[in-house]
């Protein structure tokens, strides 16, 4: 036998198995493997780049009226046209870009941190999953659409009042999404807790007495994450379209703090027109909902264990 040999050998010892490979890794390679994941996330970065980075880039004004420009259609000058008072619809496609965003992420926290909360509490606890599950049920109940109007009519002007034009209806509108979509997450959550919690590692934190907040932050919580994460991911395309409807319907932000609904119902009355003003927000909507729908859909593949157990 050769000295190479030998050295080989003595260096890696037979029967050695493979390197060990990490939860982030094997997530990460199970994700790159859902082409529709990864367009989705491409495009998404595209998306909030443009409406981030498009404002400071672009020249068009979308906020100062120019009447001599109004409902010009798509030039070299102005490629998504004008609106009826002369200023740039990209321009303020990018503006509402950012507001539609920021209701979606924010919202998506809000009703994620609710369903998770209450999910946790009922699946944990025994004694509050009865009550939790019930008002879990009857939210499921209520008609969300009717809800929501009344909910903007009656607290829409005094929060304005309060908070001022544009926070007061920020916070009602984000308040209203997040308080209204948790139920779908509570349940998941419930049904992963009562599953994990019969597991030996939670037994044995038991039997050693371990504070029930330590079980739950250490031990339950990291284990019912995947179902979470993919709940927020599909939560930010359920609030961009939630607003977007209420600001259709003339109850969501006003005209100068725009969102992609809000475009749309300022643009609805042009349409035979300017069908521009209708098309370029449309688009942006649904592009950014089917992209966030990608990534849900390979993050749920990418965090179930038997996927990754089959591909690795």
């Amino acid at each position: 036998m050769s000295t190479t040999q030998e050295h080989a050998e003595i260096t890696q010892p037979a029967g050695a198995g493979p390197r060990h490979r990490s939860l982030r890794s094997d997530v990460w390679r199970q994700f790159r493997r859902h082409k529709g994941a990864l367009t989705g996330l491409a495009l998404m970065a595209i998306i909030v780049l443009l409406v981030l980075v498009g404002p400071y880039v672009w020249h068009g004004d979308g906020v100062t009226p120019d009447t001599v420009n109004a409902n010009q259609t798509p030039s070299w000058e102005h490629p998504m046209g004008t609106d009826n008072i002369g200023r740039d619809v990209m321009a303020r496609v990018f503006m509402g870009g950012r507001i539609s965003l920021a209701v979606g992420v924010t919202a998506m926290i809000v009703s994620i941190t609710l369903g998770t909360t209450i999910g946790v509490m009922a699946g944990f606890f025994r004694k509050l999953d009865g009550p939790l599950m019930r008002i879990t049920d009857l939210f499921l109940a209520l008609p969300v659409l009717p809800l929501l109007l009344v909910v903007m009519m009656f607290f829409r002007a005094p929060l304005a009042e309060r908070l001022g034009q544009n926070a007061g209806i920020f916070v009602l509108v984000v308040g209203i999404i997040g308080a209204t979509s948790w139920m779908t997450t509570a349940r998941v959550v419930r049904g992963q807790v009562l599953s994990v919690k019969e597991k030996e590692f939670v037994l044995a934190a038991n039997s050693i007495g371990t504070r029930k907040r330590n079980i739950v932050l250490r031990h339950i919580l990291p284990n019912v994450l995947s179902p979470v994460m993919v709940a927020a991911a599909l939560g930010v395309a359920s609030a961009i379209i939630t607003e977007s409807a209420l600001s259709f319907l003339g109850l969501g932000f006003p005209p100068d703090f725009p969102t992609w609904g809000r475009l749309l119902y300022d643009a609805k009355d042009y349409l035979p027109t300017n069908p521009w003003r209708v098309i370029w927000p449309g688009v942006m909507i649904s592009l950014t909902v089917i992209s966030v729908n990608f990534i849900g859909d390979g993050l749920r593949d990418a965090l179930d264990p038997k996927l990754r157990s089959k591909t690795g």
